[in-house]
């Protein structure tokens, strides 16, 4: 039989055992030598194969792990729809679910669905208090001295020699270092914008985003958002005359989970370059990627300094350490002298203590254990929604992050779902919380990134009843 012929008979046999469910959805496939022999053919036969199930979506390679039987291969319920545009509908700040949700952050007995925090034990956490340890000992001030405004000069080169994805283009002087990312995004904010303004977001929205434009007197654009491939490029250049700004998650996006493909961010950075309007780029969770490697970001793209790049290590090493860091371009020194009037600098001990684990804590090791963690959760989380969650239900399907986004059932109020399942003793974030206008009340986001025990699933299952109760 003709070798082209036979690596097709493979991938039918295979898609085969994935129509009629015998592979399942997040199966591992053999590794290309196990299959091999199998087959009895060479292995360049049994690429082409697999070559061939990954360009149908039927299966995704993740580096390191092999092949895996992907999501979109058995998708038994349909993605969210994309909200139209609303310009003259009066707001309706949801700041008083905000308040509410947040104000569970501390509790223990709960399952914390809501925010966007990860678990304690998904956090190198005895790792940390060695580096904190070390820095200890070799700071003759123990913290108490001032840091540069711009940021300790250690922690901005480590940071520099980690934006690898940037490929050279980012420097330890092109850095500032924030309290956190959102605290960059306000600054950002800050620094292009002057009370009245109007700022681009995705719609739905990350609720701090809202939060901060709201607080700075700016009026914020919702653009609509597709779940796959972001914020829809064409709706957003009509507005772009009228916008002194941008704010965009366009990796792994809160709370959507898309991973806007290359030529719409080099498209996007064309736009706002030609009409100069600057990108306020949240790329937190960028380098929590479930496929081959770390997208690369819009900054990557931006030959004017008209991006500016926000990252942080509260969603990856240490929430409460409050570390971000941003980089500015055309608008470096304004930052600076900002921060300068708010704060002065950063906690040193902190900067140094990150910076020491850039340097010796192996952030790549732990990287790539919390990825795998994070995939396999939303591996189990995806199951339990297909599983107890109504066959109406739409849900998302994030390439990354820790977000999932559902929508459900018109009749279904999400936020009066939010008290009868915190009553026991389970949290979400309702969908009302991510837009200014009364929109995404059937809507919720589930955050994945917790340890996955039978109590997670058994409280999806409990959410599930509920929901379907109020059917």
């Amino acid at each position: 039989m003709p070798k082209d012929v036979l690596y097709l008979k493979i991938a039918n046999s295979v898609t085969e055992q994935i129509k009629s469910e015998t592979l399942q959805f997040g199966d591992k496939l053999p590794s290309l030598r196990s299959a091999q022999k199998l087959y009895n053919v060479s292995l360049n036969t049994i690429k082409q194969a697999y070559t061939e199930l990954e360009s149908r979506s039927l299966v995704e390679s993740r580096p390191k792990y092999g092949y895996y039987v992907s999501q979109t291969s058995q998708r038994k319920l349909a993605l969210p729809s994309v909200a139209k545009m609303k310009i003259s509908e009066g707001n309706n700040s949801p700041e008083d679910l905000i308040d509410k949700v947040f104000g569970t952050i501390s509790g223990t007995d709960v399952t914390q669905f809501a925010l966007g925090i990860p678990g304690k034990s998904l956090l190198p956490v005895a790792k940390m208090k060695k580096c904190m340890i070390n820095v200890m000992k070799k700071k003759h001030d123990s913290g108490t001295n001032y840091e540069p405004v711009q940021g300790s000069e250690r922690l901005r080169r480590e940071i520099a020699k980690w934006a690898m994805v940037m490929e050279g283009k980012i420097t330890e002087d092109d850095l500032v270092i924030t309290s956190g990312a959102m605290n960059g995004v306000y600054n950002c904010l800050m620094a292009v914008t002057k009370p009245g303004d109007s700022v681009a977001v995705e719609s739905p929205v990350y609720f701090g985003i809202l939060q901060a434009i709201q607080l700075l007197g700016l009026k914020a654009v919702e653009i609509p958002t597709h779940p796959i491939s972001g914020v829809d490029l064409d709706a957003l250049k009509k507005v772009l005359p009228k916008l002194s700004a941008c704010c965009f998650v366009v990796n792994y996006n809160n709370p959507l989970g898309f991973q806007m493909p290359d030529e719409n961010k080099k498209e996007l950075v064309r736009l706002i370059t030609e009409y100069n309007v600057p990108l306020i780029e949240d790329d937190v969770y960028g380098n929590i990627y479930f496929g081959a490697g770390r997208p690369k970001p819009c900054k990557y793209y931006d030959e004017a300094g008209i991006v500016m790049w926000i990252g942080s290590v509260s969603k990856t090493l240490a929430p409460g350490y409050r570390i971000g860091w941003v980089a500015p371009g055309k608008f470096k020194e304004k930052i600076i002298r900002q921060k300068l009037v708010q704060t002065v600098s950063g906690p040193s001990l902190f900067s140094d203590v990150i910076a020491d684990f850039l340097e010796h804590g192996g952030y790549d090791h732990h990287l790539r254990m919390f990825r795998k963690k994070l995939y396999a959760n939303y591996l189990q989380i995806q199951k339990s929604v297909n599983h107890y969650f109504p066959d109406t239900t739409k849900i998302s399907e994030p390439r990354g992050g820790f977000m999932l986004w559902l929508e459900l059932d018109k009749k279904i109020c999400t936020e009066d779902l939010y008290d009868e399942a915190f009553s026991q003793k389970i949290n979400f974030a309702p969908g009302r919380m991510f837009s200014q206008y009364n929109q995404y009340q059937n809507c919720m986001r589930l955050n994945y990134a917790l340890e996955w025990t039978d109590r997670v699933e058994s409280d999806l299952e409990k959410l599930g009843k509920m929901i379907k109760n109020r059917m």
